[in-house]
């Protein structure tokens, strides 16, 4: 069955059930479904093919029945050979095709898990309430920081994805456990978390603010929007491309008073590609909406930024009025302030001047100088496999970064994925990439660099000498 004639809810359906392969051109479905068929229910197994030669492209996709599946057979296959003489192969989550969401997730993205628990829960209640579904590294309460009262909310993180999946698709259902949202880089290991409101929570809590208000506010995921005439503190950021809460969070931040930074996601829990970002004052607000809307991040990507209803009664025209003149004395306030031209320094690593042009390339890696690529029709001594997070750069920034050890010939980035390959026409130039470029973060996007498998030409020397 053809890729297009598969239904994106029937694919995405659990969460991660489905595996990405970079396999040999040689493995054939029937391979992948004897050695995969062990770690559970089998749905769908579809191997790329060119539609010109209908050879395989050395790409596949295994779609389990449930996402602990998936899981195991990632955590058992990476690095498998699946017949004698092939090279071995890669298993990653697949990206969801529905949501646009940063995925093909990092393995550290499934191993956390965001519950809700009673508040009279504490953290050894929760980790004995998990310990059966696999090694537990922490489990963490979420606290009302000036009360110390629990939120009825926790973390438990596991050792293993499947572990995770497994707690996820076994626990009781009063709990409602999901994959939790990755930590924001200034999150401590104890409290500080942009976490996955859910809309179901309510209570008296008075720190549970946000989660009420996630709830309130859930219908603006879809776009309905107050015209740009009323102000509020509350802002629905969209993006063309896939971002993570992380980024955004990262991003709205600077600006000081930041009450809390929620993705919008449909009932699968995937992105619909916009943020609903909250400040406690309306300065705060009205200063992100006029600095961030339309600022590129990442770089070729303008965020569209817009107020929405965050509840509160503005019928009275005078008040609207005041709400407004308030608003514009407390932005020319900010404005003014010698801390306004600081917020737009820094984030994520990416710098963001508020005037002069912005490099194409923005990293903290020290960087070789530029130089030419080679002719295209070279021989190929090596080539590099590239996995980006949360979605692909562009092609002339890719030549930019890799060109500069030498000897590269081509960027290819595989449609549709997260994926890319490098060619080189010299291994020295290619090693010296993965080494300074594995892990690093180029304009917002985190590279995953490794080798891929041998060349044409080297497999067919190594052919003639046997």
């Amino acid at each position: 069955m053809d890729e297009s004639n598969r239904a994106s809810s029937y694919l995405d359906e659990p969460p991660n059930s489905r595996l990405f392969l970079v396999t040999s051109k040689s493995i054939t479905e029937e391979n992948i479904r004897e050695h995969f068929t062990a770690f559970g229910e089998i749905q769908d197994i579809l191997v790329v093919k060119d539609k010109q030669t209908k050879e395989s492209k050395g790409v596949s996709f295994v779609k389990f029945a449930k996402s602990s599946q998936a899981c195991s057979a990632m955590e058992e296959m990476h690095g498998a050979c699946l017949a004698e003489g092939t090279k071995p192969i890669k298993v990653f989550i697949a990206q969801s095709r529905s949501s646009g969401s940063h995925r093909d997730v990092e393995d550290e993205e499934l191993t956390r898990i965001f519950v809700m628990i009673p508040k009279s829960f504490t953290e050894e209640d929760l980790k004995d309430t998990f310990k059966v579904y696999g090694d537990i590294e922490y489990a963490i309460i979420i606290r009302n920081k000036s009360t110390g009262e629990s939120k009825g909310l926790g973390y438990v993180r596991f050792h293993k994805p499947s572990q995770a999946a497994k707690a996820i698709e076994n626990c009781d259902k009063t709990f409602r456990a999901i994959l939790a949202e990755p930590r924001t880089k200034t999150a401590s290991a104890d409290s500080d978390y942009v976490s996955n409101p859910r809309s179901e929570h309510s209570g008296n809590d008075p720190g549970s603010n946000s989660y009420s208000f996630a709830h309130e506010s859930s219908s603006y995921a879809t776009g309905d929007t107050w015209s740009s005439d009323v102000i509020t503190r509350c802002l629905l950021v969209s993006s063309r491309v896939a971002v993570t809460q992380e980024q955004i969070y990262g991003l709205f931040d600077l600006i000081p008073g930041m009450d809390f930074c929620e993705m919008q996601r449909d009932q699968y829990s995937f992105s619909k590609g916009q943020v609903l970002v909250r400040y406690n004052n309306l300065g705060s607000a009205v200063y992100a909406k006029e600095k961030l809307h339309g600022f590129e991040y990442p770089p070729g990507n303008c965020l569209s930024v817009s107020y929405i209803d965050d509840g509160e009664d503005r019928t009275s025209p005078v008040g609207k009025m005041a709400m407004q003149l308030v608003a514009a004395q407390m932005m020319s306030m900010v404005w003014n302030s010698p801390a306004g031209a600081q917020l737009m320094k820094t984030c994520a690593g990416y710098t963001a001047p508020p005037v002069a042009q912005k490099a194409r390339v923005q990293t903290d890696v020290a960087l070789p100088p530029l130089k030419k690529l080679v002719a295209s029709d070279s021989v190929v001594k090596e080539r590099l496999f590239v996995i980006f997070n949360p979605s692909p750069l562009p092609v002339d920034v890719l030549e930019d970064v890799f060109c500069r050890f030498g000897s590269l010939m081509e960027v290819y980035l595989v449609p549709g994925r997260n994926v890319g390959y490098i060619k080189y026409a010299d291994r020295k130039p290619a090693h010296e990439a993965i080494a300074l470029l594995h892990g690093k973060v180029i304009n917002g996007v985190k590279m995953k660099v490794m080798l891929a498998d041998p060349p044409k030409e080297e497999s067919h020397k190594r052919q003639r000498t046997y």
